[in-house]
């Protein structure tokens, strides 16, 4: 009999011996004590842009995490300078500086961001975005998609979301 069959032995003989005398629920883990009650339930955790649980009027959460996984939704520029001075750089910058934000908040870094779909106004800007866009991957970037899109929200010239795995501490 291998070390691993006994402890499993073991342990099934000391829960059915618990569950006997009534113990179980006060001794052994259940899912959602073992998951934190930050997690709730579902072991989702879903985030606002500060970090802090989101409520119930919240229709869209920008960190949303799960399963070691950090969903980020599409962040966009929302530039309030004349439209004159927006650039494809200038956009990507701060997009990107929203996505590194929020995948720091889920407790993930730019490292571990696994892929990304970006939109762009102008399928033109590619080469501009994909240059500020590498700045923020020293080391390689994550999987990516890019599609042109007709417009965007906040008239943005850019929007990016993406998946991050949660770093390990």
């Amino acid at each position: 009999m291998n070390v691993t069959s006994t402890r499993r032995t073991f342990a099934m003989r000391f829960a059915s011996l618990l569950s006997a005398l009534g113990l179980s629920v006060a001794v052994l883990p259940t899912p959602s004590r073992a998951q934190g009650s930050a997690q709730g339930e579902s072991g989702i955790r879903k985030l606002t842009a500060e970090g802090k649980p989101g409520g119930e009027k919240d229709v869209i959460m920008p960190v949303v995490i799960h399963n070691g996984l950090i969903y980020v939704s599409g962040q966009g520029a929302h530039d309030s300078r004349d439209k004159k001075e927006w650039t494809i750089e200038s956009h990507t910058t701060m997009v990107m500086d929203k996505i590194k934000k929020m995948v720091e908040i889920g407790g993930g870094t730019m490292e571990t961001v696994l892929q990304t779909r970006v939109f762009l106004v102008n399928i033109e800007h590619w080469e501009a975005m994909t240059k500020v866009f590498g700045s923020y991957f020293p080391h390689g970037g994550p999987a990516r998609t890019t599609v042109a899109v007709a417009a965007l929200p906040g008239d943005s010239l850019v929007e990016i979301d993406c998946v991050a795995a949660v770093a390990r501490k």
